[in-house]
């Protein structure tokens, strides 16, 4: 039976799991303002899910309708803890399920999880097999080139898995974000699949989604045609842009960028603020640098946004320039 991944355009365009960044708030806006053709959750430790504390985690899991086809990325080095996972994640009637293997961070890494698997092509495919199991649908697979140098081992791999999509942040896990994303790769990737999986049907075969210094959609098509894989992933470019993925593009003026940027920072302190807290205002300030950027007075608006406390202060602020640049 044809999953939610067969029936993409070509190409497609998706929104990468950041923890802290795409909360349910801010896809949300993404869903009004220009929609990704596959959008993901913040990445969630399956380990989490399944322990005394998940009701916090579980926030983490939040979407609306208007997100499909939605995506829960998990990480865990434990299958049964997948398996486990797996099984809320399709209660919660997700299109799919993403595994990560690709974070670089110590603390999931000593849990076995994220980069630590490309290290255990074994485990990988015992997690894989286990959120199968407990999913029931498709699961996907997020993964880097390889731990300190390209591992095509790897990638075959998982390839030989034949998970319905593969995300390649294209780096290492040792290098980090630190050198450019090596985009030459990507057609031997391709490649790669196509050897693999020459017995499979065309239309059956991996999707491969490369990830890595995208920032436009107009890059974004351009790197599809150049190497030849199916789809793009972003992840920094999308920051203060919820219109990114808008067909036709257009430049934001600076009234209406801050005017979202307000509604963003209204509609996050509703859905975390309050008595239980669920995430600090604080995580807002990432937003604001993208927000306010690229004209004259941004500097000194951004420096003033830094330091508020609440959505009050600064649709305040932000009342106060905007009258003042008349």
């Amino acid at each position: 039976m044809k999953t939610f991944w067969q029936k993409l355009p070509k190409p497609f365009f998706v929104l990468a799991p950041m923890a802290n960044v795409t909360d349910h708030v801010f896809r949300g806006l993404f869903a009004k303002y220009g929609k990704p053709d596959v959008t993901w959750t913040e990445f969630v430790s399956a380990d989490g899910l399944i322990s005394p504390g998940a009701a916090r985690l579980l926030v983490d899991l939040k979407y609306s309708r208007r997100e499909r086809p939605i995506v829960a990325q998990l990480f865990t080095g434990h299958p049964e803890a997948m398996r486990q996972a797996a099984a809320l994640v399709r209660k919660l009637k997700f299109d799919g399920l993403d595994i990560n293997t690709g974070c670089p961070d110590r603390a999931v890494e000593r849990q076995g999880g994220g980069s630590a698997l490309i290290k255990d092509p074994a485990a990988a495919l015992a997690v894989l097999a286990a959120a199968r199991e407990g999913f029931g649908g498709p699961v996907s697979v997020k993964t880097r080139l390889g731990y300190n140098k390209v591992d095509w081992t790897w990638l075959r791999t998982l390839l030989e898995a034949r998970p319905p999509a593969l995300t390649i942040h294209l780096r290492t896990r040792k290098e980090m974000s630190e050198v450019p994303a090596h985009w030459e790769l990507m057609p031997e990737i391709v490649r790669l699949r196509d050897e693999v999986q020459a017995a499979v049907p065309r239309s059956e075969r991996t999707l491969i989604i490369g990830n890595g210094d995208v920032m436009s959609l107009k890059e974004a098509r351009q790197k599809v045609r150049a190497t030849g894989c199916d789809g793009i992933m972003i992840g920094r470019g999308i920051f203060g842009q919820p219109w990114f993925f808008e067909p036709r593009s257009r430049e934001r003026q600076p009234a209406e960028r801050l005017k979202i940027m307000v509604e963003h920072a209204k509609l996050f302190e509703k859905a975390f603020g309050g008595k239980k807290h669920l995430k600090s205002f604080a995580i807002m300030r990432k937003h604001f640098k993208a927000y306010v950027s690229g004209w004259d007075g941004a500097k000194e608006l951004r420096a003033a946004l830094m330091e508020t406390e609440n959505a009050r202060e600064v649709a305040a602020i932000v009342r106060t320039y905007l009258k003042s640049a008349k």
